[in-house]
């Protein structure tokens, strides 16, 4: 699968997936396909697990199979960011960040502490082993940081993408009693490995998945035919 980008005012607007015969790609995000070029036999679309729909707060995805192509367009202030997954990969992600992985990669829920799940509000991580490319969907470019086993890294939670099974990871906030008291939590990081960030935080009004919606409307806006038309 080949992976190209297009620019518009000198930012990234849209990725193009070039599918050969035999290869294809899941999109989590079938909203974000703008453009399709092959037959139309070669989009399948789908219902997500009940526990994907839960965490994806979709219910549909997008099987492309090749030859084919795929344009997906990016929202206003998201990027897109490629990560090759090899075999013995152990990063574990944020779900809502991934936009597609390429078929024959695999995924399993890994479940948070209690503590860890109440600061994210969310219960399970996602370990995808390849090989294979994943890709994210991420507030600004998305940034890999290299971790130590005794200087810690403190990661705003709002911006922490991916971060090695590994690792020692707590939630704290640091520095003097001012800081402290006005900063958002943070991840304390130690370990090997690295991890990957957003630089910026979500806005929630530019995109409705980061923000959520009515359980109602979204089941109505995607299964009904257009849907997404009539129901705003």
């Amino acid at each position: 699968m080949d992976i190209s980008f297009e620019q518009a005012e000198q930012r990234t607007r849209l990725a193009v997936l070039t599918m050969d015969k035999g290869e294809a790609v899941h999109v989590m995000h079938p909203n974000q396909i703008v453009a399709f070029q092959g037959q139309p036999s070669l989009r399948e679309d789908s219902f997500m697990k009940l526990s994907n729909m839960y965490r994806k707060k979709r219910f549909i995805q997008s099987r492309i199979s090749g030859p084919s192509r795929c344009m997906l367009g990016l929202p206003e202030g998201y990027s897109l960011g490629m990560v090759a997954i090899k075999e013995d990969d152990d990063l574990l992600f944020e779900f809502k960040h991934v936009l597609f992985y390429m078929e024959g990669m695999t995924f399993r829920t890994h479940i948070q502490t209690i503590r860890n799940a109440i600061m994210t509000r969310d219960l399970v991580k996602m370990r995808f082993q390849g090989p294979g490319n994943l890709g994210l969907l991420t507030s600004g470019p998305l940034y890999q940081v290299e971790l130590h086993p005794d200087n810690p890294l403190f990661v705003d939670v709002n911006c922490l993408v991916a971060y090695p099974q590994h690792i020692e990871l707590k939630p704290c906030v640091y520095g003097n009693t001012l800081a402290s008291q006005h900063m958002n939590y943070h991840w304390e990081l130690k370990g090997t490995g690295s991890v990957l960030l957003q630089p910026c935080k979500p806005d929630k009004q530019l995109d409705e998945h980061m923000q959520g919606d009515s359980l109602i409307r979204r089941v109505l806006r995607e299964v009904i035919p257009f849907g997404g038309i009539f129901i705003k």
